[in-house]
């Protein structure tokens, strides 16, 4: 069932780009061992529910690499060339529906999600799964920890309390670690590397993450074929859709240039204020009323800060940091400074713990370490309190 994914890690050990022909003359005995070194491998990481090892990681990522085979030519996009002659022909006319639909929305996505974005693909990398598999959490939630479905899914990743539990996710009447960030992305993680082990391919992924591996199987069987696009019409309606908006949402997020993976290229050349183009990124400034402005103060900062961090220790709601600090993440990133903006009681506390937030920010960076996070829950990224109605607006 395996034979594609084992061969193809086998030669890219050796280095080896066989033909077809060269392939089939592998040792039967050798594909039986390295089908079952992966599912011990994978089956260690679900059941210990640990980080795995670096040696596991680079395994993992040599594996799962092949699993976009059917949507991608070369196995994975890559953003220095085109994307029409990348991805699968199939998926055009879908993406080219729904990007007048949700073009507008994901695209101002690319400038309050970044945070979310990176934080999303350290963790994934700590499992050695592909980063576009951080657009599930946009098409099950928009990436809004509050999001609950009408069948009780909750979080950005969209457990159902049993999946939760399973994933060693706590579920009560005082705690929903659903709704956390960093625990419910390990949990997706390791989720993923399951459904991975099963179907080996990550557009069947995607449709039993949304309808169940069971479908899934059902629909391999009955086409006779694991390739999505020749079975996808034995699959839920849901199921086939939601997995074409993925391919859909990657498009229109990376279509560009792979523009989620460094920055908002409209964000940093314009001006927050006048919406002006403006060739120097110093040039955006924070739109703050009179009373915030007085009650602000500065601070510059280097190191590998990540917003998201901040704001977790700085008990601040990540859209208003990002009010107060426009394209932080990314300015970070590219220039290794930024002055650093907060209201003043904030600032003193950021004062107080910055090398505890800083060394917490480089162990995520490193991804060598779960950050814990007990209680934190982050709200709904759209929603900007207002010191002066007393409420929150979108």
């Amino acid at each position: 069932m395996k034979y594609f994914f084992t061969i193809a890690f086998s030669l890219c050990l050796l280095g080896s780009r066989a033909s077809v022909e060269t392939m089939q003359q592998i040792p039967q005995d050798s594909i039986v061992v390295e089908e079952a070194k992966e599912d011990q491998l994978i089956d260690s990481v679900i059941k210990t529910k640990t980080i795995p090892s670096k040696d596991k990681v680079q395994y993992f990522s040599q594996v799962t690499r092949y699993g976009f085979k059917n949507l991608f030519s070369n196995f994975a996009y890559n953003p220095t060339m085109p994307y029409s002659g990348q991805v699968n022909s199939n998926a055009t006319g879908f993406i080219e529906s729904y990007m007048k639909s949700h073009g507008k929305y994901l695209e101002n996505m690319k400038g309050w999600g970044q945070p979310y974005f990176n934080l999303i693909e350290s963790i994934l990398m700590q499992y050695g799964l592909p980063k576009e598999l951080k657009y599930i959490a946009v098409i099950e939630s928009n990436l809004k920890t509050g999001a609950v479905s009408s069948k009780g899914a909750g979080g950005p990743w969209q457990f159902m309390p049993a999946t939760a539990r399973q994933y060693n996710l706590v579920i009560n009447n005082y705690t929903d670690e659903r709704t956390d960030y960093f625990k419910s992305t390990h949990a997706a993680s390791r989720y993923l590397l399951s459904l991975y082990k099963q179907l080996h391919d990550w557009l069947l992924v995607m449709a039993a993450y949304n309808g169940g591996p069971g479908r899934v199987m059902s629909a391999m069987q009955r086409s006779g074929s694991r390739n999505f696009w020749e079975l996808q019409y034995y699959l839920p309606e849901e199921s086939r859709t939601y997995v074409k908006r993925f391919i859909a949402t990657h498009y229109i997020m990376e279509g560009g240039g792979g523009v989620t993976t460094s920055v908002n290229n409209n964000a940093l050349a314009g001006n927050f204020n006048t919406g002006i183009p403006s060739a120097n990124p110093y040039d955006i400034k924070p739109v703050l009323s009179e009373e915030e402005q007085i009650q602000t103060a500065t601070q510059s900062i280097s190191g590998k800060y990540n917003s998201l961090v901040i704001a977790k220790n700085l008990t601040m709601d990540i859209a208003q940091f990002n009010r107060y600090n426009p394209e932080f993440d990314a300015m970070m990133s590219n220039n290794g400074n930024y002055d650093l903006r907060l209201p003043d009681d904030k600032m003193q506390l950021f004062l107080a713990n910055k090398y505890v937030i800083l060394n917490e920010c480089v162990q995520l960076l490193l991804s060598e370490n779960n950050i814990e996070s007990t209680h934190t829950i982050y709200p709904s990224p759209k929603k900007i309190y207002s010191r002066k109605t007393g409420r929150s607006k979108s």
